[in-house]
């Protein structure tokens, strides 16, 4: 499988003056191998490509072997090091790191299978990653939070900002993800204040494109997957929550941008500022990709439905470092749908 070329492009060009920074270092990543990481790591390669930056990766993986098979022509390149191990209790790589990327995650499926191992690796993982930055002198660390720490977005909030003081429940059990990701956002917070290492917030919501699971849990997934193979889409529930979506590409540049920019001890919204339902989700993709048969939707309206809104504000990273959402929901849908089409799709 491999990513959208172009695209990967478009990534490196939108990271701006970033370049520089991290040329000739060694960049730490967790996560690297799983959608938002192949596309970090596929951006720095052609960073690497077009600027002779010697950019060095090292990337933690449970399962080399899967890796290099699915992904060969990430997996091959010289400057990227694949180290086997699980985030909670993996080898230290010998030498500096001057930058650590945190961004091993469960999806909030994994999570309903174990809760509380999903507990334990999330919070084990953090610190262990943390007592790697301190081991290794890295400069700065960026965690890869949830726009789920916000708990269920109030009706009266539109976009919800990072200062927002609400949280999620403690005695609902969907609230697992939120709550774990507060946690890990606390101790990189108290990585920072008492071991003195620059940690900065990625507070991630919802994202699409080329390499994301079609037949994962992801609405907008399976609505092209359905499309492209002449069925109807199906709107489980009423269609009436809210979403958006930031692209792959433009995620990468987000994620790398914060690495390197983001101000210590600060967390940022990452994810697109423009909401659509569910329900014009689905008519979008029926719109755009004609072998869909139609939309039908299943569900009755939920009143009090979880986390109906799900939309960042993101004027803090508009504003600090000019990151939008470049690619809108229909180019989004087109590119996805390309992509799949083309043969490379999981």
């Amino acid at each position: 499988m491999e990513l959208p070329y172009d695209q990967i492009g478009e990534a490196v060009d939108r990271c701006g003056d970033i370049w520089d920074e991290l040329s000739a270092c060694r960049v730490f990543i967790t996560g690297g191998t799983g959608f938002l990481g192949r596309w970090v790591l596929a951006t720095v390669l052609e960073a690497n490509r077009r600027y002779g930056l010697d950019i060095a990766v090292t990337c933690i993986t449970r399962d080399p072997d899967r890796f290099r098979a699915a992904w060969p022509q990430l997996s091959s390149s010289p400057e990227i090091e694949l180290l086997f191990g699980d985030v909670r209790d993996f080898d230290f790589p010998k030498g500096n790191f001057k930058y650590v990327l945190h961004a091993a995650t469960d999806t909030s499926a994994s999570s309903e299978e174990d809760a509380f191992e999903f507990i334990e690796s999330l919070t084990s993982g953090t610190r262990r990653v943390i007592g790697f930055a301190q081991a290794s002198n890295a400069r700065r660390l960026l965690f890869t939070s949830s726009g789920s720490i916000y708990g269920s977005q109030p009706a009266g909030i539109e976009k919800i900002p990072e200062d927002y003081s609400g949280a999620c429940s403690t005695t609902d059990p969907r609230s697992l993800n939120g709550q774990s990701k507060r946690l890990a956002e606390q101790m990189c917070t108290i990585a920072q204040h008492r071991l003195g290492i620059e940690t900065v917030i990625a507070r991630c919501f919802a994202f699409a494109g080329p390499g994301m699971d079609i037949n994962g849990h992801f609405a907008i997934g399976n609505f092209v997957r359905d499309a492209l193979h002449g069925e109807s889409i199906i709107v489980k529930g009423d269609g009436s929550p809210v979403r958006s979506y930031l692209y792959a590409s433009d995620t990468a540049a987000w994620l790398l941008t914060l690495l390197v920019k983001g101000r210590s001890g600060t967390a940022y919204n990452v994810g697109s500022n423009e909401p659509i339902t569910i329900a014009d989700l689905a008519q979008r993709v029926a719109e755009l990709i004609p072998t869909a048969n139609g939309v039908r939707i299943e569900g009755h309206q939920n009143q009090h439905g979880f986390r109906s809104r799900y939309v960042p504000d993101t004027r803090l990273a508009q504003t600090e470092f000019g990151l939008r959402a470049w690619t809108g929901i229909d180019e989004t849908i087109r590119r996805l749908a390309g992509w799949v089409t083309s043969g490379r799709q999981y």
